[in-house]
């Protein structure tokens, strides 16, 4: 069994995570895709973060359609920051025989891996998806992919080299660094709590059943 790992603040989720994790999903051919919502990101502040039951709840919503996806609330039952490394480890410990594990991230999360707690060790015991957005022509795939590649061998290990019949960047020792193209649509959470302090209409961005949440709810007014 093929399992992803998507893990983020989710305040609210969106129809760009979905259609992200959903080509991921079927482009690595995931047998169960987890989204995962992060109880106390370490890397943000908690101001205008809606209650993790809430963006837990919403995600549930968001997926409830989808028999593949499974929302996981393994970081809101730890306490102190949610680090992607303790998330981990912990599938790794519940993992049956046959089944493999793959860390699903955005590009500007990964170049920002040397911030992350235990980063060294992620490398050692997980592949990473990257999601990045298409390029409009060649250059720009090459140039993406110079970027990924500079950043591992300056801030990872000199020994990551990429190999494209595989499309992923790969080391001895190390899990590979797949590069993955995604429809990123021009969709943020950021952009959608200001729509609805403004008053303004989400639909269409979120799925019905999660706006219907957020207004119930009266979440980022």
């Amino acid at each position: 069994m093929r399992i992803g790992l998507f893990g983020g603040t989710f305040n609210p989720i969106h129809i760009g995570h979905l259609r992200a994790a959903l080509e991921v999903q079927e482009g690595f051919h995931l047998d169960r895709f987890y989204i995962i919502p992060a109880a106390i990101p370490p890397h943000k502040t908690l101001y205008g973060i809606a209650n993790p039951r809430d963006r837990f709840e919403m995600v549930r919503l968001a997926v409830s359609n989808n028999p593949d996806f499974i929302v996981s609330d393994v970081e809101l039952k730890r306490s102190g920051p949610s680090y992607t490394i303790d998330t981990v480890r912990f599938f790794e410990s519940t993992l049956t025989k046959g089944t493999s594990l793959n860390l699903v991230l955005g590009l500007d999360a990964f170049l920002q891996m040397e911030t992350w707690k235990s980063y060294m060790d992620l490398f050692l015991l997980i592949p990473f998806i990257v999601m990045a957005r298409p390029g409009a022509a060649g250059s720009e795939s090459k140039k993406k992919l110079k970027i990924i590649g500079n950043y591992l061998q300056s801030n990872i290990s000199e020994g990551y080299k990429f190999n494209p019949s595989q499309n992923c960047f790969v080391h001895e020792k190390m899990k590979p660094v797949y590069v993955f193209d995604v429809s990123l649509l021009d969709i943020s959470s950021t952009k959608i709590r200001n729509l609805i302090k403004q008053g303004r209409s989400i639909k269409f961005l979120v799925p019905e059943k999660v706006e219907n949440y957020i207004k119930t709810k009266g979440l980022y007014l």
